[in-house]
């Protein structure tokens, strides 16, 4: 299971998040610091988001058309020619363009660059993996994925409260290079296309045929799509503390850590025993026990109990995160890793973006309590409705997977 070519892989990924993480909460707080104006730092996730969903489809095409590992080291490229930029846009006294500027301009880049990374990944993976064990490979990698969204942020910060942001910006940079250090010796199947490559629109609009014609992957879509839409609760935690527990500050970051640990937990655990039997049902199971832990958090009345259910919302999400892209990864055909994967990113992106604006407007309008309950009680109606509407992800096990033809 450890090979030299999966322990690079993940080494990789964990890197490239880390760098990802470090540059996104050290953006933020200086174009805060520059500012102080809550509109220029809401801009930094548009600068961000707008070029990812711009380019995701075509970056998918092009993992699927052209060298997968050359794909990635673009995108980790990105990343240490961002860390120049900003280490030397901060140090130096006089710039031609205001610093803001500069910082918007990373992000786009990022966002650029982070359209590559994860379709580049996903194709990456299934070519060192055997399909047997996808399942535990997955799990590994997203215990990894999100122990690197919790520390990033940390590491970020005791960096810039330790000299400034420039050394945060140099270690945005450092992580980039390690991760293109464990890349370049990471050998790659570069299986070639039995007929030429379609043209960029035309293969595009086959990867989105594909996944249109595909229930099981359509359902599993939409099944994490509209849980993060409706379920999300991450986004109002500011205001629940507030309002409903009465707590200070410092519990922000103890409750946004908890959904992160319950899904590092679950992930080791999956890593050991990995789900076959009913992997169908289990996914949806998995995404209602969700909406559950969410119907739980609004009821919370103490910062334990809120911390409980948090944590449960993280298993369950765990279990559904691995058995999704276990999913994902053993109906697409390698041609299409890419393409699928990418549009798979836009599901995601897009339902946690607009999951943000759905849970600030919900809570406007029906109250803060009524709106999360509303939203862990739409995730279970959706999960009832994939039930009955999609058979063929319900009565999905995964040796069916195992013994199809990529």
């Amino acid at each position: 299971m450890f090979t030299p070519a999966f322990t690079r892989l993940t080494i990789y990924r964990g890197c490239i998040t880390l760098a990802y993480q470090i540059l996104t909460v050290t953006a933020g707080w200086h174009i805060y610091s520059l500012t102080h104006d809550v509109v220029a730092l809401g801009l930094i996730g548009l600068a961000e988001v707008m070029p990812y969903f711009l380019l995701s489809l075509f970056a998918g095409h092009a993992v699927d058309v052209l060298p997968k590992k050359l794909m990635a080291l673009l995108g980790c490229a990105c990343y240490v020619a961002i860390s120049a930029l900003m280490v030397l846009m901060v140090t130096r006294e006089q710039s031609a363009l205001p610093l803001t500027l500069w910082i918007y301009v990373a992000m786009a880049l990022a966002g650029a660059a982070r359209s590559l990374l994860r379709p580049a990944y996903s194709a990456m993976m299934v070519r060192i993996i055997e399909r047997e064990q996808l399942a535990r490979a997955t799990a590994i990698g997203t215990v990894v994925f999100q122990v690197a969204l919790v520390s990033g942020p940390v590491i970020g910060g005791m960096l810039i409260a330790w000299q400034d942001v420039w050394l945060a910006y140099l270690a945005t940079g450092v992580f980039a290079l390690v991760g293109v250090t464990s890349l370049v010796g990471l050998t790659i199947r570069e299986t070639p296309p039995a007929e030429a490559a379609p043209s960029v629109f035309a293969g595009i609009r086959d990867g989105l045929r594909f996944v249109r014609s595909s229930q099981v992957m359509l359902a599993a879509m939409a099944l994490d799509m509209f849980a993060v839409l409706f379920g999300g609760a991450v986004g109002v935690l500011p205001a629940f503390i507030h309002e409903v527990l009465n707590g200070s500050p410092e519990n922000l970051g103890l409750l946004r850590a908890m959904p992160a640990a319950g899904s590092v937990i679950i992930g080791l655990w999956l890593t050991r025993r990995s789900i076959d039997r009913h992997a169908g049902k289990w996914l949806m199971l998995s995404v209602a026990g969700f909406g559950v832990s969410i119907i739980g958090f609004a009821l919370s009345n103490s910062l334990t109990m809120a911390a409980i259910f948090l944590f449960l919302s993280g298993l369950f999400d765990g279990v559904s995160v691995v058995l999704r892209q276990t999913i994902l990864q053993l109906v697409t055909p390698q041609h299409m890793q890419g393409r699928v994967t990418a549009i798979n990113g836009l599901f995601i992106g897009s339902s946690n973006e607009i999951g943000a604006l759905e849970s600030g407007i919900a809570a406007d309008l029906l109250g803060l309590v009524p709106s999360i309950l509303f939203g862990g009680s739409m995730t279970l109606v959706i999960v009832g409705a994939a039930w009955l509407l999609a058979p063929q992800l319900r009565a999905l096990h995964m040796r069916d997977l195992h013994r199809a033809i990529s």
